[in-house]
């Protein structure tokens, strides 16, 4: 099976930067060392070559993920090697965050690249009956790393048809916890509100599906693809949830045009470099600080806060307040972590090149 590349994504930007002697192709799946590429001839097992395993290996960041566009280099009876990885213009990266013993955070301030080359994030948040609603922090942080990412988020509330009452409601507390973002409710098994979701593929635009498990996400995506291309659970009768399926993330092309990524579901995602994700997710508490009394105003006690005022008249929720303490206290956090690890990387890369110097200068005579 041959591949318009140029319907994939492939642009002249992107060829001016692959290297001799080498062909491009975009990543769907990933293994243990290798990808399945595909190229303009079908798709291929292309095993990583030593340069990405060292790059990968000094920063997980560099790794080979799905949406990635990588320069393959032809090997003999028609195999390649994914010999580089080309530049990313955007990367949905996720921090290894966790709780230690204590309730504390802990991690190693490394990053994991679930998705390259994203144009669209959507965020895919069940809404199964009147006595589970959405988890509007979880939103909140996914679409925080969304807008890091440099993709465009959209909130879609799967499974609308299993809710019992009130998603006017549901979906404006959605609208809330992420100004500016588009949301939709999705039902797909009734191909309620797909094409609304199919709009955002048009061309060769790229999205990913990003949620909890049983958010509908595998659905969504054979919804789209108009068959069934990845494997689906029955939706437990008891609490309305599904179980998880999807074990690996992998690029879809669809046939009215567009890919979709579909991912396993995600029970906790950690911050990762954040600059502007937080703030842009939090631009209402962002224009009420503008009012408060002093510039450097940390909305916890301090006299005039005008965000306080907000959440005291009920203009603001404390929970919204709460998320936002809690992200900007990770994002904080993360940022440190990352720096220490460059400063420990770099102080090791120092120590290897003065070992090398005083071994050199031991052996002249």
């Amino acid at each position: 099976m041959s591949y318009d590349l140029s319907l994939l994504g492939w642009t002249a930007s992107r060829a001016a930067e692959l290297p001799a002697g080498t062909v491009p192709g975009r990543v769907a799946r990933v293994d243990r060392g290798a990808a399945e590429v595909i190229t303009e001839d079908g798709q291929h097992h292309a095993r990583h070559s030593a340069r990405v395993r060292r790059a990968s290996a000094e920063d997980p960041v560099a790794l080979p993920c799905v949406g990635d566009w990588a320069a393959l280099r032809p090997l003999p009876e028609g195999r390649y090697e994914l010999e580089a990885v080309l530049p990313r213009t955007t990367a949905f990266v996720r921090g290894g965050v966790s709780r230690d013993s204590r309730g504390g955070l802990s991690g190693d301030g490394q990053g994991q690249v679930l998705a390259a080359n994203v144009d669209v994030v959507f965020v895919a948040e069940p809404s199964m009956h009147s006595t589970d609603f959405a988890d509007l922090g979880r939103i909140e942080r996914l679409v925080a790393l969304a807008w890091e990412s440099g993709g465009t988020p959209v909130v879609l509330v799967t499974k609308a048809d299993l809710f019992e009452q009130g998603l006017d409601d549901l979906l404006a507390d959605v609208h809330a916890a992420a100004p500016g973002v588009d949301v939709h409710a999705v039902s797909s098994l009734r191909g309620e509100g797909v094409e609304l979701v199919r709009e955002y593929l048009e061309g060769s635009r790229t999205a990913v599906v990003l949620g909890p498990s049983g958010a509908g996400k595998s659905t969504l995506v054979n919804a789209l693809a108009g068959d069934v291309v990845m494997e689906t659970q029955q939706v437990r009768a008891a609490d309305g949830r599904g179980r998880h399926t999807t074990v690996h993330r992998e690029l879809i092309p669809l046939p009215g045009g567009g890919l979709v990524i579909d991912t396993p579901g995600i029970r906790r995602i950690g911050l990762y470099e954040m600059h502007e994700g937080v703030d842009m997710v939090f631009s209402d508490i962002d224009e009420l600080s503008a009012r408060c009394r002093f510039h450097d105003c940390g909305h916890d006690s301090e006299p005039g806060c005008a965000v306080l005022a907000a959440v005291e008249s009920g203009d603001l929720p404390e929970r919204r307040l709460q998320s936002w303490r809690k992200l900007q206290r990770e994002a904080v956090w993360m940022a440190g972590r990352t720096d220490a690890r460059i400063r420990k990387e770099q102080q090791n890369r120092w120590k290897i090149i003065h070992k090398e110097m005083r071994r050199s200068g031991r052996a002249r005579p």
